[in-house]
């Protein structure tokens, strides 16, 4: 089943929380709910790890409070993860005895495409002075086709 036909898509939510402990497990569930509000409950789980995975990053090494966005579209689903450390994550390999390290992988493995965004660099009042002060982390999920009967 795929995203519910809606003209008036596409669809954004928006969350903002203090880079706690606790934060990757109330985003996690507010991407669950809108997955599972949206008709994509079988993305629903696999959105949640994503969301929890860079969510914890943000913990562990951004800067700031989490801004996260989610976008329904009638052909994908973006979640974007935003904070305000301008130093882009990289990809490490994982030793097998490493206890993390892996999350950026599993987000690449599980979503349909990711990436990030440093922010434009910021214009303070006409002057074309100042610099981006964070970034974007995002993935997306392509929506499935809505199954429809043959009648042949």
């Amino acid at each position: 089943m795929g995203a519910p036909a809606h003209p008036e898509l596409p669809h954004r939510y928006t969350l903002s929380a203090p880079a706690l402990p606790t934060s990757p497990r109330l985003c996690r569930d507010f991407v669950r709910g809108i997955f599972a509000a949206s008709g994509l409950p079988q993305l629903a789980e696999a959105a949640a790890l994503c969301t929890s995975e860079l969510v914890t990053n943000v913990h562990r090494h951004g800067k700031g409070d989490v801004r996260m966005a989610a976008t329904i579209q009638h052909d994908r689903v973006r979640v974007t993860v935003h904070d305000d450390s301008p130093e882009l994550p990289s990809p490490r390999r994982a030793a097998d005895d490493d206890t993390n390290g892996r999350g950026l992988f599993l987000v690449t493995v599980l979503s349909d495409g990711c990436g990030m965004t440093p922010d434009e660099p910021a214009t303070g009042m006409g002057m074309g002075m100042g610099m981006g002060t964070g970034k974007a982390v995002w993935f997306e999920f392509n929506v499935p086709p809505t199954n429809t009967k043959s009648t042949a």
